[in-house]
């Protein structure tokens, strides 16, 4: 365990990585609005790194040193092409600066431990942890076909996978409480092995050992889907939004069994 280096990271802004680039919201997803209104290659001009998913909720997607994995039902990491559409997703440009090194800490105390060296509970921010992890519980939706299902119908339908001592990446963003909506309030993270025979949207961990990179930003660019009129025309007055994204991204089955 080192000490937190968190006091001096800050916003770098050559080659716009202070940027967080968002393509449309957390939102958009909870009454179903799941056509996808990005490519993969699009969301390439704007970052490195990132997360997402595709249409339909069609998987739990990573992108690492400018490469797009999706995981999906079976828990196996697949690349994905430049054609694959979302409905919803971050990346950056990555420029992660050294935290700390932590060990044998489960992912809320991480989290916490985070933000607060961090001081940054009002600012954008992403954080990456690469070493070995002794349990790591993740989750990938099935993917859903047109007409589309509401978020909350979708978190039922979704696929939970478990694994004990696994070396991999676990990248996440975290938002502020006010942008909850626009976002999930707090971390939202994504977790991919080195070998790729596992990953997905992480709802439980516990880091045996790892190091701590954060990369914080000062800009947020949201991009919306202006030409798609399902989303144009839909009244979010009629969706409980914030109630709806808390309890789909949550974990509601926190067990370490095997």
């Amino acid at each position: 365990m080192t000490q937190s280096l968190a006091k001096n990271i800050r916003p770098i802004t050559d080659h716009g990585a202070n940027v967080l680039y968002q393509h449309g919201t957390l939102a958009l997803l909870v009454p179903g609005l799941l056509e996808g209104t990005t490519t993969i290659g699009e969301l390439l001009e704007h970052g490195d790194t990132g997360i997402g998913t595709g249409e339909g909720l069609d998987g739990e997607l990573i992108i690492l040193d400018g490469v797009a994995y999706k995981i999906g039902q079976t828990g196996v990491a697949e690349r994905v092409p430049n054609d694959f559409t979302m409905p919803f997703a971050n990346s950056h440009r990555a420029a992660f600066q050294y935290q700390c090194e932590r060990e044998d800490i489960g992912l809320k105390e991480l989290n916490d431990r985070i933000v607060e060296a961090n001081g940054r509970a009002n600012t954008f921010f992403s954080v990456i942890v690469h070493g070995t992890f002794s349990f790591v519980k993740t989750r990938a939706v099935i993917k859903q076909q047109a007409p589309y299902p509401t978020l909350l119908e979708v978190a039922d339908r979704q696929a939970i996978f478990l694994r004990h001592d696994v070396t991999g990446t676990m990248l996440g963003y975290f938002s502020p409480m006010m942008f909850h909506g626009a976002a999930v309030a707090g971390f939202h993270e994504h977790f991919l092995s080195d070998d790729h025979t596992f990953g997905g949207h992480v709802l439980d961990a516990v880091l045996g050992r790892g190091k701590i990179y954060s990369q914080v930003f000062d800009t947020l660019v949201t991009h919306l889907p202006v030409d798609d009129p399902n989303y144009r025309n839909h009244d979010f007055s009629q969706d409980n939004i914030g109630e709806a994204i808390t309890s789909a991204e949550g974990d509601t089955h926190a067990d370490h069994s095997a």
